[in-house]
């Protein structure tokens, strides 16, 4: 069967309180349905914490004030693009934001600047499950130390 190889590099914030996390609801891609961690493409030129402050801004409104970088990986994920598997290998940096202002916005309009955020919240993580999240989502919690079922 023929399919497409696509390689995917982005950077991400994990924003955990009281052990709730702040997770985006996706709208397209490989993860559609399903909470991912916010961020996203790097725009020509970035820096990798100029990429996530441009992003946490678009697909959650807020701004982030202190972070740490936390990790790199990657991971791969198998989907469907207008009938075509894909083969995506999906590699990410990521920053632990420790403060933020602004409010989170719950609810964010799809346009050509925020392409796959439908909006952020908090959810608590022992309640997530591998079936809504995405597989870095995953990979980063477990890091982490926390078991997602």
């Amino acid at each position: 069967m023929d399919y497409k190889e696509n390689q995917h590099i982005g950077v991400y914030g994990l924003i955990i309180n009281n052990n709730k996390i702040l997770l985006i609801k996706k709208k397209t891609g490989p993860y559609d349905g399903k909470l991912d961690l916010p961020g996203g493409s790097f725009i020509f030129g970035e820096r990798p914490i100029e990429t996530l402050e441009r992003e946490i801004k678009e697909e959650v409104g807020i701004n982030i004030k202190d972070y740490k970088l936390l990790d790199t990986d990657s991971v791969r994920v198998d989907w469907v693009w207008n009938d075509t598997p894909v083969k995506t290998h999906h590699i990410g940096i990521f920053y632990k934001v420790n403060d933020y202002d602004n409010e989170i916005k719950n609810e964010v309009e799809i346009t050509d600047i925020n392409d796959d955020s439908l909006g952020a919240d908090f959810y608590d993580i022992d309640s997530l499950t591998k079936d809504n999240l995405s597989l870095i989502a995953i990979m980063e919690l477990e890091k982490l130390g926390y078991k997602i079922k």
